[in-house]
């Protein structure tokens, strides 16, 4: 099973593809966006080798991946899902690949939930909104068993996303850094959304 193309209220959500690198390149230009995971921008090279990574990671386990989003209006409130990519703006890269970090489980049942939003798109709630459409996708579509997300102690921003999708808190981990960032002694924190918990109404549908 291919990744399809998901919708949302405000969000077309497209497989990433080749075509996207130069809007992988311009996202990761900003080095507030990547804060709490690389603490600087990205260059070209650096990019266009995590794009191979995660079309490799697309093609692992069916149905999962990385989607581009699009929306109207910079994704305000009240915007509607452009037709098509070309009908909208690029808003940002949400994700839904297979484990597969050195502090994940090495399972094909388990997919981890991440999103990165252009910087003029924070707060609008389109993170959860494209994380809920995710979520539903690996447990009814795809049939996945449990989805993890994991950030900074200090990502408030992110831990936000993970509990108004109705995550909930497995752990804080101390990972071996090579070169740590700032607040990296507080650890990271890992949220997780199972099987049993989305059939049971935990999950915001």
């Amino acid at each position: 099973m291919p990744q399809p193309i998901l919708r949302t209220d405000r969000l077309l959500l497209v497989p990433l593809a080749d075509r996207h690198v130069d809007l992988e390149i311009r996202l990761d230009s900003d080095a507030e966006v990547l804060r709490y995971v690389f603490g600087r921008a990205r260059s070209r090279d650096e990019v266009m080798a995590s794009h191979a990574q995660r079309m490799a990671l697309g093609r692992k386990v069916d149905g999962l991946g990385y989607w581009m989003a699009f929306g109207r209006d910079g994704g305000a409130r009240g915007s509607t899902a452009p037709e098509g990519e070309d009908d909208g703006e690029f808003l940002g890269l949400m994700m839904l690949p297979p484990a597969h970090g050195p502090d994940q489980p090495d399972d094909p049942t388990v997919a981890e939930l991440g999103y990165r939003l252009a910087r003029p798109y924070w707060r609008r709630g389109l993170a959860s909104e494209a994380s809920r459409a995710l979520l539903r996708h690996a447990f009814d579509s795809v049939g996945q068993a449990r989805v993890i997300a994991q950030t900074m102690t200090v990502n408030v921003g992110s831990r936000g996303v993970m509990e108004a999708v109705g995550m909930r808190y497995v752990r804080t981990y101390f990972p071996r850094w090579d070169d740590p960032l700032p607040d990296a002694e507080q650890g990271e924190v890992e949220y997780e959304m199972t099987r049993e918990m989305w059939a049971a109404g935990s999950g915001t549908p």
